[in-house]
């Protein structure tokens, strides 16, 4: 093929997408604009805007321009969350520290797949819920559903656990700190426990920003770093759910291949180590994390029009129940863990 042939090639390619992936950005754009005039998360009201127009993808010339914001655009942003983090802040955090972090979120993942087969639900289900109480919301959510199978059921299934993991951790940044001054712990005690059991990022800085100035940044300082730990384990949950998922295929399609690593992963880690080397300067890693919520933004966008809400509520109630279980397993062990471990 000569070089003319492949650009006309990839500019067909292009505006074959463009019509979607406008659909998709204006739709972004109004929830950004509407959570900025009405407060609330900007996801959930491209997930309900996005819902509102699922008219749209009965058209052939938008479904790829979705199909790719889903997909590729939702990839990016998980791949640019790398830039909001920083190997030393984590490590400052201490083993003991850490660990509780890593037995958090580990055994929340393993209760999500609990909940799903003792609900009788798909394991996915458990994966996606039980990734998304753990990490950081529907930002896993989203980026878990991407390595499993790309069924009606796992879209729908999502969308149900954005919506509700979204007001959880609402809930949760409004409640939590009122837990934390009855409980009279530190500011450094009660930074951890919010950013070790809140779902969103966004709300754990909410949440922490409650108690200030009285806690003099301890708690928003502590909170936001410890939050970021377990949004660091994102990429090996990620990996062991495509590894699992991946051999479970294959023995019954051997002819497909997969990466052993998801690329969106290695992008994601080449970011935090640039960095964390300081490669990259502050305003520029700044702009990289909007950028990734702007993706995700976006790329929600798509699978809410993709997606009939009548869908959604075929799904009952049960996946709610596993947010709701997954919620109280993580606050529950944290908790304990402070107690019995203590921390200063």
């Amino acid at each position: 093929m000569t070089r003319a042939a492949r650009l006309a090639s990839g500019w067909a390619s292009l505006t074959g997408l463009a019509p979607g992936a406008l659909v998709c950005l204006l739709v972004a754009w109004a929830a950004a604009h509407l959570s900025h005039q009405l407060g609330g998360p900007t996801l959930l009201y491209a997930l309900l805007l996005g819902l509102s127009l699922h008219f749209l993808s009965e058209q052939s010339r938008i479904k790829p321009g979705l199909d790719f914001a889903a997909r590729t655009v939702l990839r990016t942003g998980v791949a640019l969350l790398g830039f909001r983090i920083s190997l030393p802040e984590i490590v400052a955090l201490g083993p003991r520290t850490a660990l509780m972090v890593v037995l958090a979120v580990g055994t929340t993942v393993v209760v999500g797949v609990a909940l799903a087969r003792w609900m009788k639900r798909p394991v996915n289900e458990g994966l996606i819920s039980g990734g998304s109480v753990a990490i950081c919301g529907a930002s896993a959510a989203l980026a878990v559903a991407s390595v499993l199978p790309q069924t009606r059921e796992n879209e729908r299934h999502t969308l149900l656990v954005v919506v509700g993991v979204t007001i959880l951790s609402t809930v949760a940044m409004v409640l939590y700190p009122i837990f934390t001054q009855w409980m009279a712990w530190t500011p450094l005690q009660s930074g951890f426990f919010l950013g070790a059991t809140i779902h969103d990022v966004a709300q754990v800085v909410g949440a922490a920003s409650l108690l200030e100035p009285q806690a003099g940044g301890v708690a928003l300082q502590t909170a936001t770093i410890t939050k970021l730990a377990r949004v660091v384990l994102l990429m090996p949950v990620v990996i062991i759910i495509h590894a699992v998922w991946k051999e479970s295929r294959n023995q019954d399609l051997p002819e497909q291949r997969t990466p052993i690593v998801p690329g969106f992963l290695v992008a994601f880690l080449l970011a935090v180590l640039l960095h964390t080397a300081g490669w990259v300067p502050e305003a520029l890693a700044q702009q990289a994390g909007d950028l990734s919520r702007t993706c995700l933004v976006i790329a929600i966008a798509g699978v809410g029009i993709k997606t009939r809400f009548q869908d959604l509520l075929k799904l009952g109630w049960l996946p709610l129940a596993m947010l709701v279980g997954e919620t109280l397993w993580i606050a529950l062990l944290v908790g304990t863990l402070m107690l019995t471990l203590g921390m200063g």
